[in-house]
């Protein structure tokens, strides 16, 4: 990995130098999540305050851990009976 690193940096100056611009291939545009991560991502950040909120109220069962919590959480969410 840091032969990796010193070539990329050796290559980067040695371009600068001669004034050559960087390749369009290392900045790629970043994709826009398409709309199921959008929606997963939503139900992560309620079964996540939910998680929070039963933990500091007490409120959780014996041994729970959040995996177990999550996939109940979210099949709860997206309309699935667990």
């Amino acid at each position: 990995m840091t032969n990796r690193v010193l070539r990329t940096a050796l290559a980067t100056m040695i371009a600068m130098s001669l004034g050559a611009p960087l390749a369009a291939a290392e900045t790629k545009p970043k994709k826009e999540p398409t709309a199921a991560q959008l929606a997963a991502r939503e139900r992560m950040t309620k079964c996540s305050a939910e998680w929070k909120e039963a933990k500091a109220g007490g409120k959780m069962e014996a041994g729970m851990k959040w995996p177990k919590f999550w996939s109940a959480c979210n099949a709860r969410l997206k309309g699935n009976k667990v």
